[in-house]
């Protein structure tokens, strides 16, 4: 569905919501002079043990007493004596236990990492369908209209084309600056289909990588022309920037929904 009051919530029409003045800066002037005659706005446990056995000895001796018989008249006497030894021998046995401990090492993988950004907002590539690298940076969410998709960094088409994509060198959500974001409405997975449905008031929401979470209210929506960069300059507060092709299907125009932050 193009445009429109949504069910149950009463929308204004996008060219009645209110959109931040226009600023047009030096980005503006070489940008624009640079891209002349292009859809600059692409988008679309151890232990041991020891036992011992004590020992025990005994010896028992025992002697006979002497037996003598006299003779009348007397003769030579006879005695006898006998000795009986016994002998016990002890033996002593050692029992020796060992206990072996195995340990586990566990190593957890430092989280990820977003790419370190530009210190200005890149200029608009000639090349759209030219290689970039694939890079996931987090999130985006809009409740109100349905969008939970992957956000990537990059504006190029070969990027745009597998979901939202990040404009390298604006601010990255949850910092002070402009974080810009495109997105297709009518190719591939559609996640700004229904932009224009946006309203003041509803949430715009990202998870980066790094597991922050962070809340933009819409302020506005507007119609521009693919020449409007303007809408990528630096902003001294944080603000999100959404745009996209226009009318649906068109690249004639871009669509913009403008967003401030309200949970960094």
């Amino acid at each position: 569905m193009m445009g429109g009051a949504m069910t149950g919530r009463h929308r204004r029409p996008a060219h009645h919501l209110r959109a931040p003045r226009r600023r047009r800066g030096l980005l503006h002037l070489t940008t624009v002079a640079a891209l002349v005659g292009l859809p600059i706005l692409a988008a679309c446990g151890s232990g041991d043990g020891q036992v011992a056995t004590a020992a025990e000895e005994s010896s028992t001796t025992e002697t006979a007493a002497p037996s003598t018989t006299v003779t009348v008249p007397p003769t030579a006497a006879s005695t006898t004596s006998s000795t009986t030894t016994t002998t016990t021998t002890t033996s002593t046995t050692t029992t020796t236990s060992t206990t072996t401990t195995s340990t586990t090492t566990t190593t957890t993988a430092p989280p990820e990492t977003i790419p370190e950004q530009p210190p200005e907002p890149v200029t608009p590539p000639q090349d759209e369908y030219g290689a970039e690298p694939l890079v996931e940076i987090g999130s985006i969410e809009i409740p109100s209209i349905g969008v939970s998709s992957v956000l990537y960094q990059g504006i190029r088409l070969t990027t745009l084309d597998q979901g939202p994509g990040h404009w390298p060198g604006t601010a990255l959500p949850g910092q002070d600056g402009n974080t810009v974001v495109a997105g297709h409405r009518t190719s591939h997975d559609r996640v700004f289909r229904d932009i224009d449905q946006l309203v003041e008031g509803d949430e715009i929401i990202f998870h980066l990588t790094d597991g922050s979470r962070h809340v933009y209210r819409v302020t506005g929506v507007q119609i521009i022309e693919p020449t409007d960069v303007w809408i990528v300059d630096p902003t001294p507060f944080g603000r999100a920037t959404l745009f996209a092709c226009h009318p649906p299907g068109s690249t004639r125009q871009r669509i913009v929904a403008f967003a401030d932050l309200v949970t960094a």
